[in-house]
Formats: C-alpha cells, structure tokens, sequence
C-alpha cells in the first residue's frame, strides 16, 4: 500500500471495492499552535476485501470499525490503515492529533507580525486532505461531509458551506453541511479572524436546448470576500465583486447550468504556494493579491484571470470532477481556457487573449521543449507524477488545445458539447472520452483522429510560409509544417502592410492545414505583403516561421503593428527564435530597444523586459555581456523609465525590470535616490531598490538598514523582504550562510521563497560557483526530506543555473547516471539541466559571427 503516493491501480481497486457515503468530521483548533485533534467518522458500503483508508497524522488515538477496536500498534503514514471488510455497510470511526504545516500544504498555520494574529486554511490538492481528517483520498470517491470545527472566540470559519456558530466558554463550534458529493481534495476549512466584506450576485441562466428541465431561470448567490485584518485597509472588495459577478453572468449565459453550490466565498490567504485553489463555494486565493503598494495593470490583469479561472473550477473540476489525475489537464486547461475568453468578452481586460499568446503559450512552448514533455493527456501512474503534473502543459498547452479544438469545430458547436458535458455528469465524475462524445456529437465530427494527434503526443510544430512571386503578387502560397509529425490546424493567415506609417492587415484567410505541405489558392495573385503571418489571430497551438523578409521588417517596424495581438505574435516568434539559437541575443535585445516603446499592451511590456533580461544574462556571450551587454540593458531600462509618462504602469514597469539586472553607476545613483517625476515610492519599491543596492555591494551597513527599514513597516511582507535583501549580499561567506539556511528544511514555503529570489539575484553568480557541487551532494536528501512542494522549489531554485558549461552539464550528467534516483528527482534534474543547457547552445550561438 502506497497511501502518501497513491497509485492509480491501488486507486482503482479501491474504488470498485469502497463505495464512501458520509463524513463526519470534528477538528478542534483551539487547543495548540503545533497540533490539532481530528476526529473522523467514515461511513460506506464495502464488498469483502482489503484496502485501506489515509491518514498522516502525528499520532493516531483510536480507531473503531462497526465498534470494534481495530487501533494499530505501529502505525505508518506512507501505508495508511488497513482495514479488512466484509460486504456490507461501515463506520469507521479514527481519532487522531494531527499537525499544522508552514508548507502551504494540509492545514497551513500563519501568524500575522502586525497584530500576532493567527490564520489558517487548507490545501488538499493533489492529495493532502489525509493531512486533516482520515479519508479516501482521490478523486473519484466523492461523498457528503458533516463539519464541526472548535475554535477560539473571535475566529470565523469559512468552509465549503453556510456556519451556524455556538458559544461554549472561551470557544466557538462551527457547524456546517456539504449536502452534495464533494470530492476530498475540494474540501476547505479556513479558520481565524478574517476581515468580511459580503455581497450578493443576482442573475439569470440561459436555457439551451442542452440545459436540463430542473434548472432554475432566476438565481441568487450570496458572495463573501475574506482577508487578514492587516490587510482589510488595502482589499479593494468593489473591485473583485464586480469581476466576479462579470464572471458569473458570462457562465450562465454560456454553461447551460445554474452555479452548483449555496454561496461563493474568496478568501486571500497568506504564505499561498500557487495562485488559487477552486474549492467548492471557499476558492482560498494568495493574499499577495491584495495589493499594498501600487502594481502595474498586468497584476490586476492576472489577478481577475485567476478570479475567472477558479470560477470556472466550479463547473469543470467540481460539478463534474476528473475520475483520476490522468484528465488533470481537463480541469486545468478549461479554466485557463474559459477564464480568458470570459475575461475578454466580460470585463475591462478585452486584450485576454493577447496576454495568453504573450505569457502561458511561452510558458507552454517552454515547457514542451523540455526532456520531460508529456502528453496533454498524461500518464499519471501516482500522485507524484501528477504533483509535476501542474505545468506549461497542462494549463497552457491544453488551453490552446481548447481555443484550438473550438476553431476546428466551430464556437456553437463546443459550447452546446461543453453544456451537455455539464448536464450528463453533474455531481459526478467523468473522463476526456465523455467529453470527446458530446463535442462530436454536437460538432457532428469524428474528434478522434484529432485527439490522437494533440492529446497523446508531445512537441511543437512550426508553421511557416513558403511563397513564389510574380510581378508584386504571389504566384503560388503554401503553409509548411515542420518540427515532427504533422498536426490538422484550423489557422488563420494575414497579411500586413505598411500604410501611412502604420502596419496594416490587408488580407484574412481561414483555412484548415493538414501534413507537411497545404497550399492556399486564395492567395494567388494577391499583391506580397511586407509581413506573413501563418497564426494570425494565434488560433492554433505552434511556433510561427517568419520568411526572411518578414523577419528583416519587424526589426525596424514592430512598434508600427496596430493591432496588439499581430503584435505580440511577432513577439512570440522573435523570442522562440532566440530560445532555439535562430536569432542572436544581443540582436533579440536590439529588437525590443527599438519596439518597446511603442508596446501599448502592460502585460506585453512586462514580459518583453524579462526576456531582454533573460536575452543578456543566459543567453548572449558571457564576454559581450560583461563588455557591452550589461551596461547596453541597463541605460535603456533606465531611459525607459524616464522616457515613459510619470506615474504611468509603464514607468513602474522599467523601474522593476532594472533593479533585477546587473547596473552601471548612473542606475545605482538613481537607486540611491528614487528621483523621478511620477514615480510613487512605496514600501514595495523602497525594498527592491534597496535590495539592488545592496546585491551590488553599495550599502555599508545591511543589518541596520534593513531594520531600519523594518521599523518604518512590519508587516509579513516587509519580513519576507527584508529576509531577500539579506540573502543578496553578494560576497562568497553571504551566500555560504545562505545556502545553509535554504537547505536547512526549516523555512516556511514563502521564506524559501524569498531567500531563493536573492540568494540569486542579478550579478550573483561569481559567489555561487562555490556550490557548483555541493548542489548535487545535497540533492537526494533535499528530495526526500518532508514537503514536496519545498523540495521541488528548493531543487529548482539551488540548481547550478549559474554554471552554463560543459562542466555543468558533466555534473548533471555523472548525478543521473551514478545511482537509481526517483523518478520525480530525475525530471527536476534533468529539466534544469536542458535548460542549461540550451543557455550553453546560444551563448555559442551569440558569439558567431553574423
């Protein structure tokens, strides 16, 4: 038995033997700051047989089946509890202490320094609900949960339904009902005294011929916003509302079913590992969201993605729930999907899918390239697997799959599949093959030779243009597919031109291609164009080939594209270009210091100075970097920020972009100082600076400045940053002692963060070639040691990034072949490694000759 890392056969077996009813459950958060008592009553219908039920917990009490005392004498997290059951119906009664985390995973514990106020709340996905309360830990044994939770008075509990609260003495009981079949890992308990602000959604559901009789045509939901109290001056509560209920009015408008639960409540929580969690009716969200200090647009941008995206959660992802983490992917990429076009046509962020081409189909083109690629569907034979499984991937390669697969068939046509989906398995869980039927049936198409092509394969293919020309216009137009095997795509090709100083799209085509050649009649005798775009509109999953005129004319005429997504697109193929050593760093940064400027989209802007950045300090020639193109980075962020309108998110976004790269004298002296028209110098801004300034070696005192800086806020976020300034010092003995501390196992998930982020900050790396070694020393045991999630951001973040060698690349390779490492471990390895070296190939690159 494999409880902490739960298989899918074990799952499976499980499930055919186990049918789970209800959970009576009983946590008493009152009585300590390192433990809590749980006490769990599981009732079921089993056929004879063994299996077992998990729990990881400090120490198990007593544990009663139909009464009968069945308590362990050795008890072991990693094999559960064995139980031996005849046919019939049970309950299993478990009382166990169980222990808060500082994880972000179970039960996460916090304690806020501005007031020395505690919060907590729960994280069980994948499969840390057994962290809790004993339970059949997987998705597809869905069941129906009585909760009672002791608290001190002054707390409230905010869970998955309504509280009614109790005084007892110096303690409060929550009682709450979960009266629908809820799988384990939607499971929420958030406990403390949170800030409240609460509203009510009013609405009305479409009705589509797929919507079923019993939905209602009117609804009321009530909506609840929580927060630290620290925090409460700075939720703009109005704000999320009003995204929110956007969100609302576009799903019932397109889902076909009414919202499935009794209320919908956002909790900002602290120390939060990812950016959301959809928990039924309790979606826990990073507090970091809740913004203190003046951030750019593209933050609130992301920020009501993440509000939709976990919206969306709860039609696909708990109304109708994956069988096993195989279909994970389902989940993930139809939030990103839904969430980004909802947001597009809802809300104040109409450019959605121009961040989406910008931002997750980077994330997913890097991830594709990587050894340890996967298939949308994925093979999750484990939990672990799974765990590695929330990637580029399965968020944002799926996602186009989506936007993709809703080209191929037609928008009506998937919408009406997706509303059957919803209809046929409500409450219940489901595969990819359920939803496959309903979108053929709806589409009328045979969809399996498409889901054979892009859900079961790995890579990308490029597309690009190859042309003849005759007399000004094209003779003859073919789309050419490369980079493995051939895909269908439903693509769009536009054509752009100069006009009147602004590029221009002159010609639309919409066309299916299908193997390594498709020609484009319609393009005949149109007049050439000074830019071919074979993804217009990014309808389809791949990279785009620029013809070599294309590619001479966005070098001086980027900035002239009018349209924002075209934009974007030559953007994206600019930067794979240099990724995949076809384009030259330092002529990659030539590239946006001539188009930045004029870059209207925060969110494309952004992420064009992090890639100039990545461009110099990964992927140019070491010694032209030193010489010429460090300093060349610096002087134009610096010039952009004084070049962009005073107070502007544009501004903002050049002064954060410099202080993460390497400096010349004049960008420290404007550090020193923070002198600039507009600029607003908040807490935020005042660490970053310093944290440059200290990471360069110009601060004499750090202890004193730091705390002094302290003293003008305490908050947890001022501590977090205080803990990065430190770990920038950037002498070997300062990086040694931080090394210690981050391999110590004793930081909290938000800590380990943060000290990772300066330990590596810009210019680090000539004190850091001292653990070049040591790193792969420590690496099995950094592994195996507790959390998953410290492990995972602890390896990738201590990994020898800094040492694109040979040599590196030699060490990677003598850690992977010397022992049999877990499976999990090798991936973090061996994706650091090509990640290293691919910096290797195009600093060679960099260095040619043109």
């Amino acid at each position: 038995m494999t409880s902490l890392n739960l298989t899918r056969a074990e799952a499976r077996a499980r499930a055919a033997l186990v049918k789970v009813q209800h959970y009576d459950i009983s946590l008493d958060l009152s009585e300590s700051e390192s433990t809590f008592s749980s006490i769990t009553v599981v009732r079921f219908h089993s056929g004879a047989g063994s299996t077992f039920i998990d729990l990881r917990a400090a120490k198990v009490s007593e544990v009663l089946l139909d009464g009968r005392d069945i308590t362990p004498t050795v008890y072991s997290p990693e094999a559960g509890l064995p139980l031996d059951l005849t046919e019939g119906e049970h309950a299993l009664r478990i009382t166990a202490t169980c222990e808060y985390t500082h994880t972000g995973e179970g039960m996460h514990r916090f304690v806020d320094p501005a007031d020395n106020e505690p919060y907590l709340y729960t994280q069980f996905e994948t499969a840390f609900a057994k962290q809790v309360f004993a339970c059949f830990d997987q998705p597809d044994m869905k069941a129906t949960y009585s909760l009672q939770v002791i608290t001190p008075q002054g707390w409230r509990v905010i869970g998955n339904g309504a509280q009614q609260v109790d005084s007892s003495g110096e303690r409060l009981i929550h009682t709450s009902q979960v009266d629908y079949p809820l799988s384990t890992y939607l499971v929420a308990v958030c406990a403390g005294p949170y800030h409240e602000v609460t509203d009510t959604w009013r609405g009305t559901l479409t009705h589509h011929p797929e919507t079923p009789a019993d939905q209602p045509h009117e609804l009321e939901v009530p909506l609840g916003i929580y927060c630290r109290k620290s925090l409460a001056e700075h939720l703009d509560a109005e704000r999320l509302f009003t995204e929110t209920k956007q969100g609302f009015d576009w799903y019932h408008e397109h889902f076909g079913m009414a919202y499935p639960f009794h209320k919908y409540d956002q909790i900002f929580c602290p120390e939060y590992n990812w950016g959301a969690m959809e928990n039924a009716g309790c979606v826990t969200i990073r507090d970091e969201y809740v913004f203190a200090s003046k951030v750019t647009g593209y933050l609130y941008e992301r920020r009501a993605d993440t509000v939709l995206h976990e919206l969306a959660h709860m039609w696909f992802g708990d109304l109708v729930t994956m069988e096993w983490w195989d279909d994970l992917w389902l989940n993930e990429s139809f939030a990103t999907w839904a969430a980004a076009l909802s947001q597009s046509e809802a809300t104040e962020y109409r450019n959605a899918w121009v961040t989406f081409a910008n931002v997750q189909k980077s994330w997913a083109y890097q991830q594709d390239q990587l050894p340890s690629t996967h298939p949308v569907f994925a093979d999750a034979a484990d939990v672990q697997t799974a765990e590695q499984n929330f990637d580029g991937i399965t968020y944002a390669k799926g996602a186009s799959l989506l936007k993709q697969l809703q080209a191929y068939v037609g928008r009506d046509a998937f919408l009406a599949g997706v509303r059957s989906h919803f209809a046929n398995h409500a409450f219940s869980n489901a595969t990819f093959a359920d939803l496959l039927r309903t979108l053929a049936a709806a589409s009328k198409r045979d969809l399996s030779g498409w889901a054979n092509q892009w859900l079961t394969t790995t890579g990308i293919t490029t597309l690009r243009p190859q042309f003849t020309v005759q007399n000004g216009c094209y003779l003859t137009f073919d789309v050419a597919q490369s980079g493995g095997e051939p895909r269908d795509h439903r693509i769009a090709i536009g054509l752009y031109s100069l006009i009147d100083g602004r590029v221009q799209r002159t010609h639309r085509v919409e066309l299916d291609v299908a193997g390594a050649t498709t020609p484009v009649p319609e393009l005949k005798e149109v007049p050439v164009a000074d830019l071919v775009l074979v993804n217009d509109d990014d309808l389809t999953y791949c990279t785009i080939g620029l013809d070599p005129e294309s590619l001479r004319f966005i070098t001086e005429h980027i900035g002239d594209i009018s349209d924002p997504m075209p934009r974007t697109l030559c953007w994206s193929a600019a930067w794979e270009m240099t990724r995949n050593a076809q384009l030259r760093a330092r002529d990659f940064l030539e590239l946006v210091i001539r188009g930045a400027g004029a870059e209207t989209e925060i969110s494309v802007l952004e992420r064009l100075l992090d890639q100039a950045r990545i461009a110099v300090t990964s992927y140019a020639d070491p010694e032209w970097a030193r010489e010429v193109g460090n300093a060349r980075l610096s002087r134009f962020l610096l010039a952009g920020a004084r070049a962009a309108e005073p107070g502007s998110d544009f501004q903002l976004a050049f002064v954060k972009a410099l202080a993460r790269v390497q400096l010349h004298e004049e960008a420290l002296d404007f550090f020193r100082d923070l002198d600039l028209a507009g600029l607003v110098v908040d807490r935020d801004l005042r660490w970053l600076a310093l944290t440059a300034l200290i990471a360069h070696g110009k601060v004499k005192d750090v202890t004193s400045t730091i705390s002094g800086e302290l003293s003008r806020d305490n908050s947890s976020t001022s501590q977090m940053f205080a803990e990065r300034a430190q770990t920038a010092v950037n002498t070997a003995a300062a990086k040694l002692t931080a090394f210690e501390s981050l391999t110590s196992g004793t930081l909290s998930n938000l800590q380990l963060r943060h000290q990772l982020e300066g330990f590596t900050w810009a210019g680090s790396s000539p004190n850091l070639q001292q653990f070049n070694e040591r790193f792969f020393e420590l690496a099995p045991s950094i592994w195996a040691g507790g959390s998953s999630e410290i492990a995972l951001k602890t390896l990738v973040g201590l990994y020898p990034s800094w040492d694109i060698s040979d040599a590196g690349l030699a060490r990677a390779d003598a850690f992977l072949t010397s022992a049999t490492h877990p499976a999990g471990l090798v991936r973090v390895i061996s994706e650091e490694r090509s990640r290293v070296e691919r910096a290797l190939r195009n600093r060679r690159y960099d260095g040619q000759k043109p």
